[in-house]
């Protein structure tokens, strides 16, 4: 069932509800990205980041059918820098989630800053089985703690803005200790536009494969 509800942080993160569930068998939390600001900006439902990630929200929750609760962060400011840590409210949300819907478990999906968010917010919750990251914005340096997970990072090889290279090698770094697939799809730009419907069938089968056991969706590179 679709929905519109949403709920407030402290600092300002909101919590949108897409689908719910009354039973969920898993949960799907979708991380928007956003622009470096030189001052706190706050998140609008209006920006093109939040707006990017919302019909790919909705095909997650057709892919439930009714099984799955999902969910949008909308973050308490823009960018990533030592004063706004997205990563706080992805803890925030989690919290939330499992207040709601107790020991479930969770897959995050996350594109440009939130693929960056997922990644390394991921290991910090137990209840994350898997993350998805969708064009994610990486330093090379980047590594988490996500032994147990499942990781799919899909990423394009015309993204002027988050690296294809660097995507790499933070993936080669996690598959060290966890199950990593990189996809990547050839024309794919950054806001992932002309190639929407690459960047959400491999969301949808990596989640109805990990959440609802659905093996035969999709082929695991």
């Amino acid at each position: 069932m679709l929905s519109s509800r949403h709920t407030s942080s402290p600092t300002g993160a909101r919590l949108v509800d897409v689908a719910k569930s009354q039973a969920p068998e898993g949960i799907v939390l979708v991380l928007h990205g956003g622009a470096q600001r030189k001052v706190p900006t706050a998140v609008r439902r209006t920006q093109l980041s939040v707006l990017r990630m919302i019909p790919i929200a909705r095909a997650i929750a057709r892919t439930g059918r009714g099984r799955l609760a999902v969910h949008r962060l909308l973050n308490s400011c823009r960018g990533w820098d030592g004063n706004a840590q997205p990563t706080a409210d992805v803890a925030w949300a989690l919290s939330e989630i499992r207040r709601r819907h107790g020991d479930v478990p969770v897959v995050l999906v996350g594109h440009s800053l939130g693929g960056r968010a997922a990644l390394v917010a991921g290991g910090a919750e137990s209840a994350v089985s898997g993350i998805v990251a969708l064009n994610p914005w990486l330093y090379p340096t980047d590594d988490a703690p996500l032994e147990g997970r499942s990781v799919l990072i899909v990423h394009g090889d015309a993204d002027r803005i988050a690296p294809l290279e660097r995507a790499r090698m933070v993936a080669q770094r996690l598959a060290r200790r966890t199950d990593v697939a990189l996809v990547v799809v050839p024309g794919g730009k950054h806001a992932m536009l002309s190639q929407a419907g690459v960047f959400t069938r491999h969301t949808t089968d990596f989640i109805a494969r990990a959440l609802l056991g659905d093996h035969d969706r999709g082929v695991r590179p």
